[in-house]
């Protein structure tokens, strides 16, 4: 169908006369000679006149230090220039309107009715640039690897090795899946690979298959459209996915994932795509996926518990983490290193760990691993004596078997029954979060007494 030709059927001077007394902008039209041919209600209201009496005017009569006139012989637009108008100075543009490659008139705005309208603008668009930065600092801080390679402590074959594959791994946009038992620091390496590859910048951002609802994994992975069932944001939510772009999510527990969700997820890792609930489209994702899990996947591949495509998908790279008891050459070190870090943490002075303790911790098993050493490790630096060293009654007493140097090196009855008394007042002050009216209360002596044995044993 032809369009036909179109021609305003309203006067000009009937349009111009509605839009600018519709409108609260300071603007005016002249015409070639200078004169006033219409100016908006809230112009006029500023300079205290009346519109349709303006009108006819020359502009200089009307507006004081105006350039209309100047801007109309030259054909050159002035814009955003300082002009004072009733003790106030101004911001406006000039403009010239130009019609057959003639200049006919010229149209006067004014952007700020004064300096200060300016700096008000300027602030309140620095306060938002400044509140905007603190959100992406306080993202940053909650979605960036906190770790890096040289953070993973371990001299021994199996370690250096896994260090040395963690740098390699990372270069590249495979999958990594990461095996071992629990506390060994399978999210460590999760992270160290992270800060070591070309993503470093971008969002690093873990989720823990193990912990989230499984009515709730889909949204919380992929996101969903507004409305799109009851509780449902109106605008709808990003997925942590989408919230990853350019990064790496890491799924830590991933054999925890239910099977419905791992067709969703295989199709992440094949075709790099997302699906909101709610939605008919699927959106491009550019994200390095990371997964870990203390559970013997291959096994429930076999049992039919974990897809076995989505198994092959993710296990691009196996990194096998080792558990403690495995590399116990490395648990001096890995002790001594955990033991400076609590210290400097809590503001004690801790001169080291004594030969018979380490002994102890080297001999123990550790089923948690280095989660359960750390824990064990930060409950003796509260209790470290006047010497400053970490000595056997300091650890649990599952690691130490109920050994104690002060046992070992006498029988002394007295020395005995004084070393018992100190595990016990320790034990309990450590049962009692350091509660000194509860311990007391517990041990059935008086604050007074108990502050005075803990002197006296050099209990802080």
């Amino acid at each position: 169908m032809e369009p036909k030709d179109w021609k305003v059927k309203i006067a000009p001077d009937i349009l111009w006369e509605t839009m600018l007394s519709a409108t609260d902008e300071l603007l005016v039209v002249v015409d070639k000679e200078g004169y006033i041919e219409v100016i908006s209600n809230a112009y006029a209201e500023f300079l205290n006149i009346d519109p349709k009496k303006a009108a006819g005017q020359h502009v200089r009569d009307v507006i004081e230090n105006t350039r209309m006139d100047v801007v109309i012989k030259t054909g050159q637009a002035e814009l955003s220039e300082f002009q004072e108008i009733k003790g106030h100075r101004m911001i406006a543009s000039r403009i010239p309107i130009v019609k057959d490659g003639k200049t006919v008139g010229a149209l006067g705005r004014v952007l700020f009715r004064n300096a200060e309208d300016l700096r008000a603008l300027y602030e309140r668009m620095s306060a938002m640039e400044r509140e905007l930065n603190s959100y992406k600092k306080a993202y940053g801080k909650i979605n960036t690897a906190r770790y890096n390679i040289n953070d993973i402590v371990g001299n021994c074959t199996a370690m250096m090795s896994l260090k040395e594959a963690a740098k390699k791994v990372a270069k590249t946009n495979s999958s990594v899946l990461i095996l071992g038992e629990s506390g060994t620091g399978k999210e460590l390496f999760a992270h160290s690979i992270h800060q070591a590859s070309p993503r470093k910048n971008a969002p690093f951002i873990t989720v823990n298959c193990g912990t989230l609802p499984e009515d709730l994994i889909e949204s919380e992975l992929f996101g969903y459209e507004g409305g799109s069932f009851t509780g449902a944001k109106r605008e709808g939510k990003q997925g942590l996915f989408q919230a990853a772009e350019g990064g790496t999510v890491f799924l830590d527990e991933i054999g925890d994932l239910p099977l419905p969700m791992q067709v969703k997820l295989l199709r992440v890792l094949q075709e790099k795509e997302i699906q909101r609930i709610g939605s008919n489209v699927r959106e491009p994702v550019n994200v390095r996926v990371l997964a870990a899990t203390n559970r013997d996947l291959y096994a429930m591949v076999r049992e039919g518990k974990f897809r076995s495509d989505l198994y092959y998908r993710l296990n691009v790279v196996t990194l096998y983490i080792p558990a403690l008891r495995e590399r116990r050459e490395d648990i001096p070190l890995l002790a001594k290193a955990l033991v400076q870090k609590f210290a400097r943490r809590e503001g004690v002075m801790v001169e080291g760990i004594t030969k018979a303790a380490m002994d102890c911790l080297t001999s123990y098993d550790w089923g948690g691993n280095v989660r359960e050493m750390e824990n064990a490790l930060e409950r003796a630096i509260n209790f470290v004596g006047k010497d400053r060293w970490i000595q056997v009654e300091h650890l649990p007493v599952y690691i130490t078997g109920a050994r104690s140097e002060t046992y070992q090196k006498s029988g002394n009855l007295k020395e005995i029954v004084a070393e018992a008394e100190r595990r016990a007042i320790v034990d309990t002050l450590l049962q009692c979060r350091n509660s000194k009216s509860v311990a007391a209360k517990k041990l059935g002596i008086c604050r007074t007494t108990l502050y005075e044995k803990m002197e006296k044993y050099g209990i802080e």
